[in-house]
């Protein structure tokens, strides 16, 4: 069972425990971390689940496919670390990840 930390743009840590097999987004809206909203419900076509995947482990989740690289084109404040939360699968070997939420999320 992985443990996510997410990191709110003011710092607060929330430290949850996910099932494999579930996204990250859905981890996100299951534990009401402040500023994932998922409103398309996993289906990578809004960028309300963008997230920024700390250094140490953008090699480590799979890499983005072509229609989420096109919806963050739409997102806000999009860096080299960003990803939609609905696009990345867990599973044990990301246990310990650790994402950022944008400020202009919120």
């Amino acid at each position: 069972m992985p443990t996510v930390t997410f990191i709110e743009a003011n710092g607060t840590e929330h430290a949850v425990d996910a099932r494999s097999g579930t996204s990250l987004m859905e981890v996100a809206v299951a534990n009401l971390v402040p500023g994932i909203l998922g409103d398309c419900g996993g289906n990578c076509s809004c960028a309300t689940c963008h997230t920024y995947i700390e250094a140490g482990w953008a090699e480590k989740v799979p890499q983005a496919s072509g229609e989420e690289l096109e919806i963050l084109e739409g997102a806000l404040d999009v860096s080299d670390n960003s990803r939609l939360a609905c696009q990345i699968v867990l599973n044990d070997g990301l246990d310990g990840l650790v994402v950022r939420v944008p400020l202009r999320q919120y």
